[in-house]
């Protein structure tokens, strides 16, 4: 226990046997079987996607600080660094599928900044379910007859899969081309924040880095994800710095030192600016949400 509630589980992407091409598919009820401890109720980080779909049944889910109610036409997407617990899914049922970062490749802008839960109609449940339908029959048959096994054509099935599952945005017709160059502008700076975000605080970093110019950063930013460069870096920096705050006993200054602060003091200045509280409150805040399940 840390600050007064179970520290986060590190999870890796361990294939179950005849699933070797990176991706794999079960069920809340084979999930629920394989956890009689219900560990799936303490918060986890796993290094891989999760794509679950809740074709019947309701429950909970929480994410980076937030709670999902689940319902029949939920979707979830856990990305890898995500710290997050499955609260309640007794009485969820229908598929997760699992893969490792990589393999679906190319992301596009919609796909990266696509939220952690969203919900489908019964027409696009349907589809999506089937869409899984079709990835588990190819996946199958590649564990049973090796040589017909084709990673490129799993890849593009939950490529697939999760075009189908996205939230509904309006068909090309009905608004402007998303601008191929300003997508590509962006992917390459969100890619560089995740890497970087602990060191690296300035968008004049990213920009020589990625040799664009701090406006072309924003622009991009901005038609992606509605805010600007540095207000989308100073968000991941700010998720981080609650994942540690919350899920490990590290000192405040502690804190600052491993997101790349000078110091303690620097550290809350920028904590307070974005979350109206400083660290050492905020942990304290939260401790007592999780202990008495407010989230």
């Amino acid at each position: 226990m840390k600050n007064g509630h179970p520290t986060v589980r590190q999870l890796h992407y361990s294939p179950a046997v005849g699933s070797p091409h990176g991706v794999e598919v079960l069920s809340f009820a084979a999930l629920r079987s394989m956890d009689v401890q219900r560990r799936r109720a303490l918060p986890q980080r796993p290094d891989f996607h999760v794509l679950a779909l809740v074709g019947s049944g309701t429950g909970h889910h929480e994410a980076d600080f937030r709670s999902y109610p689940l319902k029949e036409g939920s979707a979830v997407w856990i990305r890898p660094g995500m710290v997050h617990r499955w609260s309640d899914i007794e009485d969820c049922d229908g598929p997760l599928v699992l893969f490792r970062p990589g393999f679906l490749p190319d992301l596009t802008t919609k796909e990266a900044t696509a939220p952690t839960c969203w919900h489908l109609g019964p027409t696009h449940l349907g589809l999506a379910l089937y869409a899984v339908e079709h990835l588990v029959r190819e996946h199958d048959t590649a564990a049973r007859t090796p040589h017909l096994a084709s990673p490129a054509l799993l890849s593009h099935l939950l490529a697939a899969l999760v075009l189908r599952a996205l939230p509904h945005s309006p068909t090309p017709g009905d608004s402007p081309r998303t601008d191929q160059e300003a997508e590509n502008v962006f992917r390459a700076y969100q890619a560089a924040v995740e890497e970087h975000c602990t060191d690296w605080h300035q968008v004049t970093d990213y920009a020589s880095a990625l040799g664009y110019g701090v406006r072309t950063l924003t622009r991009a930013t901005r038609a992606a994800t509605g805010m600007g460069a540095k207000a989308y870096l100073d968000q991941r920096i700010l998720l981080e710095a609650k994942r540690l705050l919350a899920h490990t006993d590290m000192p405040v200054n502690g804190c600052a030192r491993r997101l790349g602060f000078r110091d303690a003091g620097n550290f809350t200045t920028f904590f307070r600016r974005q979350a109206a509280v400083t660290p050492a409150a905020w942990r304290t805040a939260y401790g007592t949400a999780s202990a008495t399940g407010r989230m």
